[in-house]
C-alpha cells in the first residue's frame, strides 16, 4: 500500500488473525503501511473495516473513501514513533480548553455556555478526576497543575491506535474535555460535536451561514465521527 495510485491487484479482501492480533490479506498477502510496516491490528473489528475499504475499491486505490486504513496507517507509522510527543501535544489542550472560556456578554451566550458546557466540565472532575474552573474572556489564566496532570498521564495511558483516533477527537473540538467525554460514551458523538460548536452556532443564529465556512465544518464533522468510530473498535 506504499503507492496509493496503484490499480486494483487483488480479488478478494479478508481481516485475518495473525501473531500479536489481526491484519488484511489480499489475496492471502499480508498489507503494510506506506512505511513498510506489517498492518497489525488491535481488533477483528478493525480489520474487518479496513477489509471492507478495500473490497470497496473498483479501480484504483482511493485513500479519500479508506478512513479507517488511513487512521491505522497513522497509529503504526506515526503515533508509534512519537506517542509522548502526540500526547503532551494533546494534553497541553488542558490548560487553554475550549469549555473553560466563556464570554462575558451577550446574556443569552453566557447562559448557552453555561447550559451546555458546564454539565461537560462537571463529568471531568466526577469520572476524570480533573476539575477544571473557567473564567470570563479570552486572556489565558493557567488552570491547577494537579488537574493538568491528571489528565495528561489519561492521554499518556492510551494505545497508539487509541490515540490516533483521540487526535481527532481533541483537535476537530478544541477540547480535551470533550475529547474525553466523547471517547467515553458521555453523550452521543453528533451531540458533542454540537456542543463544541457553540460559538459558531451563536454566529450563525447572529450573521448568517457563510457557505465556505459551513462546508470545512461539514468536513470536520466526518471526521470527528470517523475518530469517535476507529476509537470504538481499537
Amino acid at each position: 500500500m506504499s503507492d496509493w495510485k496503484q490499480k486494483r491487484f487483488w480479488k478478494e479482501a479478508s481481516a485475518v488473525e495473525v501473531d500479536g492480533g489481526f491484519t488484511v490479506h489480499l489475496d492471502g498477502r499480508g498489507v503494510k503501511t506506506p512505511a513498510k510496516a506489517a498492518l497489525t491490528l488491535p481488533s477483528r473489528a478493525m480489520a474487518e473495516a479496513i477489509a471492507a475499504e478495500w473490497d470497496a475499491q473498483v479501480e484504483g486505490i482511493n485513500p479519500e473513501t479508506m478512513p479507517y486504513t488511513r487512521s491505522a496507517n497513522a497509529a503504526i507509522d506515526k503515533v508509534a514513533n512519537q506517542h509522548a510527543e502526540v500526547a503532551d501535544m494533546l494534553a497541553d489542550y488542558g490548560d487553554s480548553d475550549l469549555l473553560c472560556y466563556r464570554a462575558d456578554s451577550p446574556q443569552e451566550l453566557v447562559k448557552r455556555q453555561a447550559e451546555q458546557w458546564d454539565p461537560a466540565l462537571s463529568w471531568a472532575k466526577e469520572v476524570l478526576g480533573a476539575g477544571l474552573e473557567t473564567r470570563q474572556g479570552l486572556q489565558h489564566s493557567a488552570q491547577d497543575p494537579m488537574a493538568l496532570e491528571t489528565l495528561r498521564q489519561a492521554v499518556h495511558d492510551l494505545s497508539n491506535f487509541q490515540l490516533a483516533a483521540f487526535h481527532d477527537l481533541v483537535s476537530m473540538s478544541g477540547s480535551l474535555v470533550l475529547g474525553f467525554a466523547t471517547a467515553q460514551n458521555w453523550r452521543r458523538p453528533d451531540e458533542i460535536w454540537q456542543i463544541s460548536r457553540l460559538d459558531e452556532t451563536w454566529q450563525e443564529e447572529q450573521w448568517g451561514v457563510d457557505d465556505e465556512a459551513q462546508e470545512t465544518a461539514d468536513l470536520k464533522r466526518v471526521a470527528f465521527l470517523h475518530a469517535k468510530s476507529f476509537y470504538d473498535i481499537c
